[in-house]
């Protein structure tokens, strides 16, 4: 018979999410049970290992780690063997429009578009005068857990103190980003409009036509926020954070799928993961709600059911993982590059491809050769639609559209030696997430964006983690945002820190 062990949190799914949450947990005291059913951790972005490379998971650019930010402080308090390089370009874009790079210093990305021919420069110059506004409003609340929703009357104080910095905010919230664009008289100059698409298809996970203009500003910050390698791949990042999380004395469980979790009559959890049984009166899981739902019998929830709901309109991905010979002027440094093939058609089913390009000697059998992750949105209302016959095609057409993207753009990286192929099936085999959603919930203009700031309700002792979860969107924003959860959990009276 297998024994049951208690804790004060079971946390499910070692996504960063998940990760976040557990380190806070640990770090503070809770007993905690960490628990996984894949062998490595990481989730959606994770490094994976096929046929002797090692890829990352998603094709995706990190951020969080100079001085101060969240990844940063982790690394260095636990002394996570963690190695990572600035890059500078961190992303280059590439389109029948020219090339913009997205340098580390903002002054050197907005005097790219100034140099371009009928650049209107004095409304670029107020246009970016706001973003860094709101950027420097918004993205201290990823460094300060006491900044981040869900808010108590202690956290709204601290936020009255910022209201002076937040008042461009106010002139924004339930407004589109194209609407800021027509304020300053930019929707005509085609080079910002794609670059500012571009960016929001892959932090907000919709264009600019309805992106949420607090949230889409913000994101733009994306690259000038300790945007980094990590040497190894992220997962080494995710290692590290594991490991920390067994130093400070919880247990964790790989290959422990989670079937079922029970509220039981005197109010804690009951939790069989894999050969493991767990009793804790809190479970964070680091799953989509539809997902944790099943789990947990709370099909019925109405929170659940509505975030569920905002969810299933998202994305999945379409990807090529590649091992490649690079260019001779390559250099030793990682790569990102945004491609997209006609400015003129929607951003995904390969028009638009995220090209993340391993460091030199990085995870590769033959080390003359370089990883390549390769990803396109595609959207799930589409495909959910079709029967499987016609979902085989389709992805079969996104992929072969991915190929001739990077031929026509990046063709300098075209020389492949090896190739294999994921899709929406895929990440929902591989990380257990119903349809292979990933992304989180578009962040569409609304005033219903703000509806977590004093948090949702859901079932006592059942919390939800990741990029379904307010701030979503970002392995920073999802591991800040488990922290934060995870802060709320040590609050609760229902923590009674079980006697290690």
């Amino acid at each position: 018979m297998t024994e049951t062990r208690s804790y004060d949190a079971v946390v499910v799914g070692m996504g960063f999410g998940g990760l976040g949450a557990a380190l806070h947990l640990a770090e503070n005291g809770a007993k905690v049970a960490l628990v996984e059913r894949l062998q490595y951790p990481g989730g959606c972005a994770c490094t994976f290992e096929h046929e002797g490379d090692h890829f990352e998971g998603g094709a995706t650019l990190f951020s969080g780690f100079d001085e101060g930010q969240l990844f940063r402080t982790w690394i260095e308090r636990h002394a996570m063997d963690v190695q990572y390089e600035r890059l500078d370009p961190p992303l280059e874009l590439r389109s029948p429009l020219g090339v913009i790079q997205a340098r580390r210093d903002r002054a050197a990305l907005w005097k790219q578009f100034e140099a371009l021919p009928g650049a209107p420069v004095q409304a670029l110059r107020r246009f970016a005068r706001l973003q860094e506004r709101v950027a420097a409003a918004l993205w201290p609340t990823l460094d300060d857990l006491r900044l981040l929703p869900p808010l108590t009357p202690s956290q709204v104080l601290r936020h009255a103190a910022r209201l002076p910095r937040y008042l461009p905010l106010a002139r924004l919230a339930g407004r589109t980003l194209w609407s800021v664009l027509e304020r300053f008289g930019l929707t005509k100059f085609e080079p910002l409009v794609l670059w500012l698409d571009s960016q929001c298809q892959i932090t907000v996970q919709c264009g600019v036509r309805g992106a949420e203009a607090p949230f889409a500003l913000a994101a733009l910050d994306y690259h000038h926020r300790g945007a980094v390698h990590v040497k190894g791949g992220i997962g080494e990042l995710a290692w590290g954070m594991v490991r920390a999380v067994e130093a400070l004395g919880a247990d964790v469980h790989f290959g422990a799928p989670v079937k079922r979790a029970l509220r039981l009559p005197d109010g804690t959890w009951s939790v069989k993961a894999g050969r493991h049984s767990f009793s804790a009166r809190h479970v964070l899981f680091n799953a989509l709600p539809q997902d944790a739902a099943r789990i947990a019998g709370l099909e019925r929830d109405p929170m659940l059911a509505s975030m569920a709901k905002r969810v299933e309109d998202g994305w999945s991905a379409a990807m090529l993982f590649r091992t490649v010979l690079p260019p001779r002027d390559a250099g030793p440094s990682a790569r990102h590059l945004e491609l997209v093939r006609d400015p003129g058609s929607p951003l995904l089913e390969g028009n638009h491809v995220f090209v993340s390009i391993g460091a030199r000697g990085e995870g590769t059998v033959d080390q003359g050769l370089r990883r390549m992750t390769v990803s396109t949105h595609i959207p799930v209302p589409k495909i959910r639609a079709m029967d499987e016959g016609e979902k085989a095609e389709y992805v079969d057409s996104v992929q072969g559209r991915m190929r001739e993207t990077i031929a026509q753009l990046a063709p300098e990286w075209t020389c492949v030696a090896r190739e294999f192929t994921g899709s929406a099936r895929t990440f929902e085999r591989w990380t257990g997430r119903s349809e292979g959603l990933v992304g989180g919930i578009p962040r569409r203009a609304g005033l219903g964006q703000y509806r977590e700031v004093f948090g949702r309700k859901l079932p006592e002792g059942f919390h939800l983690v990741g990029d379904s979860v307010f701030p979503g969107q970002s392995t920073l924003a999802v591991a800040a945002g488990g922290a934060r959860v995870a802060d709320s959990v040590l609050r609760s009276p229902m923590v009674a820190r079980v006697s290690r």
